[in-house]
């Protein structure tokens, strides 16, 4: 969709730059959600790409994702040494149903901005224990958890100015056992519920709920917890909505069926090779 209203284009080679950034001039970066409503109230845009940020980052102390990171750079990437749990990377891109086109522009960093309940980046970064990077329009940084980045349907902690910078994934949850699962109302529909099980190597069980709920909401245990335990903790979650892909009542239930298979696959000794972990 045209941007009728958008006059000047600004590319963005140094923070610095940055400072053009206010209610009426956003950041652009693959402009796959951008460009997908008009937004009369834009005069401008500041295009990240031109940052030269790189995309992925392999440290000891984990990894680090560029907001600008597209997701089939993401579902791309190869394993290191240890990381048990990178085959959730390709199954999360996997719950953004798109064409080769939109996996190629569609960025980490613009789907946590635009705090769809089913972005499955929000899902992502947080069932990893992700921080994420902001860079506050004052010229401060700050970290904080990536469960806590989105509050709410299409709502998070950026203010005008903000530019999320980069999400940093510890090594302790990539070292993790995973277990993903998503279900949708018809097989290319937006997710009805997305969740991903993680179990650590210090036997911490972490289940976390998006998709259904209008927040990321993670569930978290000493010890796989018993199936009734487990079930009454997804009950017990209060973030249920309805919209036109599927009601309150039925995500809490399919998240109830899906979060015990999870459990199920991860106090399996070894997890399944043959499951794909994707519901239709």
């Amino acid at each position: 969709m045209d941007l009728s209203t958008v006059a000047t284009i600004t590319p963005a080679r140094s923070r610095d730059d940055l400072a053009a950034l206010n209610a009426s001039v956003v950041p652009l970066a693959g402009g796959s959600e951008l460009f997908a409503d008009p937004r009369i109230h834009l005069t401008g845009l500041v295009d990240l790409q031109t940052m030269g940020w790189p995309a992925l980052t392999v440290s000891g102390d984990g990894l680090e994702i560029a907001a600008t990171c597209t997701l089939a750079e993401l579902a791309g990437m190869p394993a290191a040494a240890g990381w048990v749990a990178h085959p959730v990377f390709h199954q999360a891109c996997t719950a953004l149903f798109g064409s080769f086109k939109i996996w190629n522009v569609a960025t980490v960093g613009g789907n946590l901005c635009t705090s769809l309940p089913a972005g499955p980046m929000i899902c992502l970064t947080a069932a990893l224990d992700a921080e994420v990077l902001i860079w506050r329009a004052d010229g401060t940084d700050e970290w904080m958890p990536a469960v806590d980045f989105v509050t709410g349907n299409t709502t998070n902690v950026l203010t005008p100015g903000d530019v999320l910078r980069s999400i940093h994934v510890p090594a302790a949850a990539l070292a993790a056992r995973t277990a993903y699962r998503k279900i949708a109302l018809s097989p290319l529909g937006r997710s009805g519920a997305v969740l991903i099980g993680r179990l650590d190597t210090d036997g911490v069980f972490v289940l976390t709920v998006t998709g259904g709920t209008v927040r990321p909401v993670q569930l978290r245990y000493p010890r796989i917890p018993d199936a009734p335990v487990l079930a009454a903790g997804i009950a017990a979650i209060d973030a249920w909505f309805t919209d036109a892909h599927g009601a309150a009542d039925w995500r809490r239930a399919v998240s109830g069926l899906l979060g015990e298979e999870i459990r199920q696959e991860l106090a399996a000794p070894t997890a399944p090779t043959a499951q794909n972990g994707a519901r239709a």
